[in-house]
């Protein structure tokens, strides 16, 4: 399966092309440089593999939680993507896709994702490792205030995001010494949307462009 995957949801900007069990990625931490760096690498990825949109089987993208220009930028590139070639997008959830990361990279079995949402809060939601290999959702993606994250599922968490970074005291005092890891320098990579993406787009649970719309948990807005 030929999959073209996009997050932008944070400051880091990243595109992926998943060909059969093989990943390619361009990964820049470069904040609100995403509409000017997503197109490029998208087009060098599929030029190197000799691809034109058409010969893809679907795209992906992180829907957020995020920044809310970063989400667009994604949600926009694939729906023109999608609207020209009629094919299948597949969205992704931001800390799901980030989760997948820490538990690709580390072996981690059991993921708090925590994003900072700016104003205060954070976006959070916990992942497990299930029997199908996935990570499946524990705590689904909420926004709170640091000090309302909390889990009654038990340890231990490896913690990854830029909510640890800037809220890892309070967070730790509502984890009850229940991590076992810290990565407060994660981010979600496209490469891990374009897993989990593909994962949807072989169930069949594929959506239409008209409907790869970004998630937002916050009717306030901040423009980050």
């Amino acid at each position: 399966m030929k999959i073209l995957a996009f997050e932008t949801s944070t400051d880091a900007c990243s595109v992926a092309l998943r060909l059969g069990e093989e990943t390619r990625e361009r990964f820049e931490k470069a904040p609100r440089r995403h509409a000017e760096l997503v197109l490029p690498m998208a087009e060098s990825l599929l030029a190197e593999a000799g691809l034109g949109p058409g010969d893809l089987d679907g795209v992906a993208f992180g829907r957020g939680p995020g920044s809310f220009t970063g989400v667009r930028i994604a949600a926009a590139v694939v729906q023109g993507v999608a609207f020209a070639t009629g094919l299948p997008v597949a969205p992704v959830s931001t800390l799901q896709a980030l989760a997948e990361g820490v538990a690709r990279e580390t072996g981690e079995e059991s993921v708090l994702a925590v994003l900072d949402a700016r104003m205060g809060e954070v976006y959070w939601g916990a992942y497990r490792r299930a029997g199908s290999g996935r990570m499946e959702v524990v705590v689904e993606d909420t926004l709170s205030a640091p000090e309302r994250v909390s889990l009654a599922a038990p340890g231990p968490w490896a913690v990854a995001g830029d909510g640890w970074a800037a809220y890892s005291e309070i967070l730790r005092s509502g984890l009850g010494g229940r991590v076992s890891r810290e990565l407060p320098a994660r981010l979600p990579r496209a490469r891990d949307v374009a897993h989990i993406g593909a994962d949807i787009l072989r169930r069949g649970a594929g959506v239409p462009a008209a409907a790869a719309l970004p998630l937002y948990l916050r009717d306030r807005v901040v423009h980050v």
